[in-house]
């Protein structure tokens, strides 16, 4: 079943598919010359330079269209038809957070020509195939990555993927562990709250234990969203949205828990960016169930682990894995207690994630 916050996005990418195979015939039938697709290629990467253009910011992507800001008036546009030739391998070609280029039209509409080169990119694969990218939100400094002591729980996994996909779109990763009022009758919980406070923080990732209940450890999490683009992302449940209220002083829809499952309820059924008092922006993103690595090798997950890293050039194989083979540092440090058995379960569970995707079908 596919995840309910999908399906604003994919009516109004699926509005036109029609036409745009009936394009895309037309193109084919014209363009015949590889070298002429060069050109083509050399051309976006330019901007227009039409006079009557706008630039904006998109806020929001709806059903009905895609919301930019000018910081004047808010326009809802549609995709410029040679856009959505770009559509082979990412599944949303404009993102929340994205600079456009668009020509103004009746009634607060708008084409968008021409989307601005991205300074960062938080994305996933995407969730049925898992062969296009999803971008998530643009240009933004850093992810916040919320997570809640319980309902649902802890998942470090899920955090780890979070900070590696930070660290390849270039945005600092930060924790925001939520709920944390809910330690006091969750005895069980509080080893291990401890136990991931202190791993991350051995690593130089900032965590922020929080409490919208008790408004616990929200100053201090304002002071590092002042100034900055922020995303707040993560698993269902976990109160994003609530984060968002208070720490913005906005009203956005919150839904209840479901107690049953133990597991949060999806509130947020859209991505939106929000102003925060002209110091910075943030944004609000839908609840995920998982979250599938773009782009990553076998090979390149340990370079997102510091702690492996730092031990990996001591191994007697150059190619070691850290997970079998005999004589392995990064194994002989996770036994000393030098590397968090979190972080190397999380490492172990990535890879064998990874060479499941690659087995034949």
């Amino acid at each position: 079943m596919k995840e309910k916050h999908l399906e604003y996005e994919e009516a109004f990418h699926k509005k036109r598919s029609k036409e745009e195979k009936k394009e895309k015939k037309i193109l084919q039938s014209t363009d015949r010359s590889k070298y002429k697709k060069t050109d083509i290629e050399k051309k976006k990467k330019e901007p227009p330079k039409d006079k009557n253009l706008k630039r904006g910011r998109v806020l929001a992507i709806m059903a009905d269209g895609i919301l930019v800001d000018t910081d004047e008036i808010l326009y809802t546009c549609s995709l410029r038809g040679k856009l959505k030739k770009e559509k082979a391998r990412i599944k949303n070609l404009v993102a929340v957070g994205d600079f456009v280029l668009f020509l103004p039209g009746k009634d607060q509409t708008g084409s968008i020509e021409y989307v601005e080169e991205r300074t960062s990119i938080l994305s996933r694969a995407e969730q049925i195939t898992r062969k296009k990218e999803q971008l998530i939100a643009v240009n933004i400094d850093q992810v916040l990555i919320t997570s809640s002591v319980v309902i649902p729980p802890l998942k470090t996994p899920l955090i780890d993927r979070y900070i590696i996909a930070s660290l390849k779109g270039n945005m600092t990763p930060v924790l925001v562990i939520n709920k944390i009022d809910l330690l006091e009758t969750e005895r069980q919980e509080k080893a291990h709250f401890d136990e991931v406070v202190t791993t991350y923080r051995s690593i130089d990732i900032p965590v922020y234990p929080v409490s919208t209940k008790t408004g616990e450890g929200l100053e201090a999490l304002k002071e590092a969203m002042r100034g900055n683009s922020s995303v707040f992302s993560g698993q269902s449940g976990t109160g994003k949205t609530s984060l968002i209220n208070a720490t913005t002083g906005t009203s956005l829809l919150t839904g209840e828990v479901i107690a049953k499952t133990r597991k949060g309820a999806h509130t947020t059924t859209a991505t939106h960016l929000l102003p925060i008092d002209g110091e910075g922006f943030c944004i609000d993103t839908p609840g995920i169930k998982s979250f599938g690595m773009w782009q990553l090798k076998e090979e390149e997950v340990q370079n997102y682990f510091s702690e492996i890293v730092k031990w990996a050039s001591q191994c007697k194989y150059l190619n070691c894995s850290h997970i079998h083979e005999p004589d392995c540092s990064v194994r002989k440090a996770l036994e000393r207690g030098e590397i968090s058995p979190l972080r190397f379960d999380s490492y172990c569970a990535l890879i064998a994630n990874l060479k499941q995707q690659h087995l034949p079908r």
